[in-house]
């Protein structure tokens, strides 16, 4: 036996919940699969005794699914069917998902070779009647998994992104088990619980629950909990989760020998701690657990796409937003099931200025061309007293990327101060490269295309010949024609030679073995004396309306330079940085 001190909770009493310190609680008993244990109230302390017996099952085969299923799926799902024991541990998360955590060595779920882990569990056979229940809480599934051995038709969905296996071994115990210090919660009214809480023993007296997440209260309870605690809500919504799924509450399996050996399926442990190694600083988006958001200035905020209305009404309410600048697209919009139409709207009763400018996700070049609109947008925003929500899908790259742009071009702070000073306040990993590149292309606006300063770019030359030529590159870059450059052998046919150069349109040639030769693999362009030599334009001139047009082959490789700015660089930066805020007006791009 061992005894717990109850620290303050909220008592839930005619239908409302309570902090204060004179509501005493009555001898209560629960048994909580969370703690393993039954808990019992007396006289100010909880005491418990672990009561968890263990048998040997046999093992048996897996069994193919069935394709007649009389109930809908969507293409995510998908039914199997196992023979008990499973050998599947499942974890509860906060946000109520049942998912699976573990799967066991030489089980039959490991020998079917088609669940993972990460996949949640949406419905499970029934035995008594044929048919299918849905999982709503991890009652629902101690039910199942405790039910006779024999065949079990469970349907799991795959999650839309790759799950994280490696982050679990972050968890400790103390994370599971407290749930990073959530308070406990009293009640006396049975229908507010999840239907894993039951008395132990019957008694005559005023029996209630302690739980330790309101998680485990039913969706009414959750309801009644959440409207009373707005600063909880703020306290979810307000930055971007440490981890990837929502924290685990508690973590179950059937009874099982106390020697079982449990993996994250049919690959080594080495493996996933290599996966960690490799993974340290990645960011994985959760579209389940709603808008994330951080503060950078008193008038900046960034973070993930609004996906409702009440998200509407806290960025007004809360945080005092008056101005949206998207970068999400309708088509992502509608493939992660969000109106789009109802958020405009839902924006115009709020008084919120709605401005949506798609950037096509992880596409560096469509970034780096737009970002001038989307800086001289915000500054235009800001002028005007605006306190600005600038957002897309994850608020890992296009969005915070905007602001590390505007710091950097409208502040006269460095791209490095910039890039940490966004990082350092919310999790996001911006396109630098692309911030660079749209940096010099800004700067050639007001340089007629020719810079006059240090190298902007290193682009690597590449020819493609024979072993044993002797290759070297010439151009008027190189001495004007007249100091040959030596390409480097790579192997094969490949020779590469690698020159800085600053932004500006260049001609080139090859001579090989002695012979004056130009690329097929480049794009050409004769001289005014008629030659026919390969040409490189290095950086583009920034345009406010940008006009994407489909890049030129070219076996060249051309990499962005990012390096402190001269006085005069920064000058013509500043420069053509207002020039394009001061030809946009945020008015006219607002739906009507």
């Amino acid at each position: 036996m061992w005894s717990l001190q109850l620290p303050n909770c909220r008592v839930f009493k005619d239908g409302n919940f309570s902090s204060s310190s004179s509501d005493k609680l009555q001898k209560c008993v629960v048994f909580s699969s969370f703690w393993g244990v039954e808990l019992c109230f007396n006289d100010g302390r909880f005491t418990a005794s672990s009561a968890v017996k263990r048998r040997q099952y046999r093992p048996i085969s897996v069994m193919s699914s069935s394709s007649d299923s009389p109930f809908n799926m969507n293409l995510n799902e998908y039914m199997v069917t196992l023979v008990k024991p499973l050998g599947i541990r499942f974890a509860l998360s906060v946000d109520g998902k049942v998912f699976v955590h573990a799967l066991k060595k030489g089980g039959n779920a490991e020998k079917s070779r088609i669940i993972m882990v990460g996949d949640t569990l949406k419905k499970a056979g029934d035995s008594s009647t044929g048919g299918f229940i849905e999982i709503k809480d991890f009652g629902d599934t101690e039910r199942m998994m405790n039910e006779n051995s024999g065949p079990c038709s469970l349907v799991l969905e795959r999650p839309s992104f790759p799950f994280p296996i490696h982050q679990l071994y972050l968890m400790d115990d103390i994370d599971i088990m407290y749930n990073r210090g959530r308070v406990p919660v009293a009640t006396w009214n049975k229908n507010l619980l999840a239907s894993n809480l039951r008395t132990s023993c019957e008694g005559s007296g005023n029996s209630g629950f302690v739980v330790f997440s309101p998680k485990l209260l039913t969706l009414n309870g959750w309801n009644v909990l959440s409207d009373g605690d707005q600063i909880r809500q703020q306290g979810i919504l307000n930055g971007t989760p440490p981890l990837p799924f929502s924290p685990i509450i508690n973590i179950f399996s059937a009874k099982d020998t106390g020697d079982s050996e449990w993996a994250h399926g049919n690959f080594p442990l080495e493996e996933y701690v290599k996966a960690l190694d490799r993974s340290k600083g990645e960011l994985y988006y959760n579209h389940d657990l709603g808008m994330r958001y951080s503060k950078i200035t008193e008038q900046i905020y960034v973070g993930s796409c609004i996906k409702k209305e009440s998200d509407v009404e806290m960025l007004s309410d809360i945080v005092g937003i008056t101005a949206v600048v998207n970068f999400q697209s309708g088509i992502e919009a509608e493939n992660w099931g969000i109106n789009a139409n109802i958020i405009n709207e839902s924006c115009q009763r709020f008084n919120i200025l709605m401005i949506n400018y798609p950037i096509r996700e992880g596409d560096s070049f469509d970034m780096r061309k737009k970002l001038p609109f989307c800086v001289g947008l915000l500054l235009r925003l800001l002028k005007k007293n605006h306190r600005v929500y600038v957002t897309c899908t994850t608020g890992f790259d296009r969005s915070p990327a905007c602001v590390v742009a505007y710091l950097h071009w409208m502040t006269d702070t460095s791209l490095h101060a910039a890039y940490n000073f966004v990082t350092g306040l919310h999790s996001c990993k911006p396109d630098r490269p692309a911030i660079a590149w749209a940096t010099w292309d800004l700067i050639a606006m007001v340089e007629n295309g020719a810079h006059d300063g240090p190298a902007t770019h290193a682009v690597t030359f590449v020819w493609n010949g024979h072993e044993g030529e002797d290759v070297y590159l010439v151009g008027d870059f190189t001495g004007n024609w007249k100091e040959p450059i030596q390409a480097v052998h790579k192997g094969g046919p490949r020779f590469e030679a690698e020159v800085r150069l600053s932004q500006g349109k260049y001609l080139y040639k090859y001579i090989i073995s002695g012979n004056w030769r130009h690329s097929t693999n480049s794009p050409t362009e004769r001289d005014e004396r008629g030659n026919l030599n390969n040409v490189i334009v290095v950086g583009d001139v920034a345009s406010v309306r940008p006009f994407i047009q489909q890049q030129k082959k070219d076996a060249n490789i051309m990499k962005v330079i990012e390096r402190p700015l001269t006085e005069n660089e920064r000058f013509m930066l500043a420069k053509a940085a207002r020039c394009v805020a001061f030809s946009i007006c945020p008015i006219t791009l607002a739906p009507k």
